[in-house]
Formats: structure tokens, C-alpha cells, sequence
């Protein structure tokens, strides 16, 4: 699927109210991937193994991240010393509109770019914002569509879990 069909879908899917499920269990590896972060040094989450990780997939356009970047920063402050990040990919096209909206939602965890949707597609994100969990040996564990508040608290308590892991 081509980038801009991909972006359509997805923009249809957040319209229609489909983006926004319960958090589902899964068990699958997590596909490998590198992408260019905004320091601008080429992150690959292969290199996280060992620590848990939030892999998060957002657009500047997505009011639901706006709400959401702020309360993962403050998870990922509390949880970074304990063997836990987040990667949150951008999928926007521009990344001039990314670097707007961070100007406005200031985070510390790396961000990281996919302005041709080529790792959002490997992931088979339908939602804005998608949130995996990936436990320390590479396994995706929990994955989020879409961000309502309370969400943070799913998130909190499978951080826990995957770290005690």
C-alpha cells in the first residue's frame, strides 16, 4: 500500500471511530527496523533489546497525541532508569510539522521519522496515535489503537509487568 492510500485509510478509520479499541494481547516478534532520529543519528530498535520498550506511532495532525506525548514523558522520566524507553516513529510527510507540533508538546525520549509510513505499514498501524509494547527479548506484547484518558494507566501497568519480567 502506498504511502498516501495508507495516510487515507488511516484518516478514515480516525473519522469513522474505529481507531479507538481496547488494548489487545499479542505475542509476535517485533519487527526490526532503523530510522533517522531528531538528533539525526539512525536509531534501530534492535539496539534496545534488553529494555522494555513503548513503540509509539504518531502524526502532528492527531489531536489524541497532543494529550497522550505529555503523559508518556512523564512514564518515560519515571521508567528510563529501570530499562525502559519509547520510540515514538512520526509518520507525517513533512518533517517541519513534526518539529512544529514537538515545539508545542516538548518530550525527552528520542523521535524518530517515517515520513514514507514504510515501518508504520511493517507494524500495520490503523490508528492514531498506535502504541506496542515490547518486552525485553523482542516480543510484542501489548498494542493500543487510538489514545482515550486513562489509557496512561494500561500503559503504567504493563510497563510494570514487562519490567519485572
Amino acid at each position: 500500500m502506498n504511502s498516501l492510500i495508507f495516510r487515507i485509510v488511516l484518516l478514515l478509520s480516525l473519522v469513522l471511530g474505529a481507531a479507538v479499541v481496547p488494548a489487545k494481547e499479542i505475542s509476535e516478534p517485533a519487527a526490526d527496523f532503523t530510522l533517522k532520529s531528531r538528533q539525526g543519528e539512525n536509531l534501530r530498535l534492535e539496539n534496545f533489546r534488553g529494555q522494555v520498550v513503548m513503540l509509539n506511532f504518531w502524526a502532528s495532525w492527531c489531536g489524541p497525541c497532543r494529550q497522550e506525548m505529555p503523559l508518556m514523558d512523564d512514564l518515560y522520566e519515571q521508567y528510563k532508569d529501570l530499562g525502559f524507553t519509547v520510540l515514538a516513529v512520526n509518520v507525517d510527510a513533512n518533517r517541519e510539522e513534526a518539529h512544529r507540533f514537538l515545539n508545542s508538546v516538548p518530550v525527552s525520549f528520542p523521535i524518530l521519522y517515517d515520513p514514507e509510513s514504510r515501518v508504520s505499514e511493517l507494524y500495520r498501524v490503523q490508528a492514531m496515535p498506535t502504541t506496542i509494547m515490547i518486552d525485553r527479548n523482542g516480543t510484542a506484547r501489548f498494542i493500543h489503537y487510538g489514545y482515550k484518558p486513562g489509557y496512561e494507566d494500561d500503559y503504567e501497568q504493563q510497563i510494570r509487568q514487562l519490567l519485572r519480567e
